[in-house]
């Protein structure tokens, strides 16, 4: 059978109405959302230089260039650490100076390059160098690069807990490792309080996992309310936190967490919309012989902890 085909003044006809249809209803069965007008993305807020760990131990961490200079090194009290034996303790350092960058080797074992070439004393920083440090590998971006932002992004979803806010417990231990090793250096003091939401588990099972997340949040919010601007906070646990003091010597780290105890027990919760009282309790630790690092540090402050539970729950003890 011949196939059917329309006469050309057919076809114009056609079109002729399909224009008619159009023009009384500029959008027939149109479920295609329209583009927007732009110009274009607008342009990030100034933002501090910094380095990034692109490549070997240590990727993803970042060191912001204020200020103050950046030591980058294996020691634990270089700003940025890289903890591989290929990094000498002090390995180079990188500042600001004026409008601009600038990085010097410290003398290390393996020499501190500089997009693939040995640096000869110092150097200025362009954005996007790479600079090679044993055997990682540092991105420097401007203060002025778009990346910059995407690297921060990056950096806060790594390093905090997504539900709290506060920090994660791999990071948690990366920063506290610096500060316990900075406070026995210097001989200053420094303190631990580990906090455990009491009866957690009940709440979480009568009303819910969304109920037993805002419980968190709000209990998050007041360990930033009371956490000074040095200490350290962080979500190490299900419905536990910890709490790194320095400059705090036992005494004072009691005194401390029993304020925080405090609040928390009076503080409005409602799960499920249900009025209910929530209580913490804190074990408490401070660097002393035989707990001058963390895992003896953390040990100490649990065991506090244990006490505080078994004794009755909301109240603060202190490992002596």
């Amino acid at each position: 059978m011949a196939a059917l085909t329309a006469s050309p003044a057919a076809a114009t006809l056609a079109g002729a109405d399909r224009t008619r249809t159009m023009a009384s209803d500029p959008h027939p069965n149109d479920t295609t959302q329209r583009t927007m007008l732009s110009q274009g993305p607008l342009r990030p807020a100034r933002r501090s230089a910094c380095v990034v760990v692109i490549h070997g131990e240590g990727l993803g961490r970042r060191a912001d260039i204020d200020e103050a200079p950046v030591l980058v090194g294996r020691s634990q009290e270089a700003d940025l650490v890289i903890a591989h034996k290929s990094v000498s303790r002090e390995h180079c350092r990188i500042w600001r100076e004026g409008d601009g960058y600038r990085i010097l080797d410290l003398g290390a074992t393996n020499a501190t390059r500089l997009n693939d070439r040995r640096i000869d004393g110092e150097s200025a920083l362009a954005d996007g160098d790479q600079v090679t440090v044993g055997e990682s590998i540092l991105k420097f971006i401007s203060q002025d690069s778009v990346e910059a932002r995407y690297h921060e992004e990056i950096y806060q979803l790594a390093t905090h807990d997504a539900l709290t806010e506060l920090y994660n417990r791999r990071h948690f231990i990366e920063m506290a490792d610096k500060e316990i090793a900075r406070a026995m250096r210097h001989a200053r003091p420094l303190s631990l309080c580990i906090v455990d939401v009491d009866l957690f588990k009940p709440v979480n099972d009568r009303y819910g996992h969304i109920s037993g997340d805002e419980v968190l949040r709000q209990i998050a919010a007041l360990l930033r309310r009371h956490a000074r601007s040095d200490d350290l906070a962080a979500r190490i646990g299900g419905e536990e936190f910890a709490l790194l003091l320095p400059e705090c010597d036992a005494l004072a780290a009691q005194a401390f967490a029993d304020r925080l105890r405090e609040a928390v027990a009076v503080a409005p919760f409602a799960p499920g919309g249900e009025p209910q009282r929530i209580t913490i309790s804190i074990g408490v630790a401070a660097l002393a012989t035989g707990r001058d690092a963390r895992p003896a540090l953390m040990a100490a402050a649990d065991a506090a902890l244990y006490r505080a539970k078994s004794e009755g729950r909301n109240r603060v003890c202190v490992e002596p």
